[in-house]
């Protein structure tokens, strides 16, 4: 099994488009997504976007920012209407030496041979906020929830 777990993704774009992340070849990754792709941030409204172009950008800063950047796929399945579901990993090194880390699901939409849409859930892994009780507490508190 290869190491960042791209052979969990079906055939097709979502397939290309990680193996393109993963070579740093940003031209073959956005050439994945549609025009008018559509990115849904439920956890983080505001973080949502429409556009191959956005992705491109996104996908620029990334790849500078954190120059040995590689994506793991953990999980994948397929389900109705051109969807595939991937749980992901991405590490990097940023240029001061630490180590940016995200875990999360992406629910991507394939529509016409690209990547049209996804849900996305990603969150930087982070050890400091305590064990499931101290999260629980911190959410019966209502640090960090929406105000009326």
């Amino acid at each position: 099994m290869d190491a960042s777990g791209m052979e969990r993704l079906p055939e097709g774009p979502v397939r290309r488009m990680v193996a393109a992340a993963n070579r740093h070849d940003l031209d073959a990754m956005v050439s994945e997504f549609a025009e008018d792709y559509e990115n849904v941030t439920p956890a983080h409204p505001a973080r949502s976007f429409r556009g191959s172009a956005q992705v491109r950008k996104n996908w620029t800063a990334l790849f500078a920012g954190l120059p040995d950047l590689s994506l793991t796929v953990h999980d994948a399945a397929t389900g109705p209407g051109g969807k595939v579901w991937m749980e992901w990993s991405n590490r990097g090194t940023r240029p001061d030496g630490t180590v940016s880390r995200s875990a999360g699901i992406a629910i991507l939409t394939v529509r016409g041979g690209k990547i049209a849409g996804a849900h996305f859930y990603l969150e930087p892994v982070e050890r400091e906020s305590g064990d499931v009780n101290a999260a629980v507490s911190m959410a019966v508190r209502g640090t960090g929830g929406e105000r009326p």
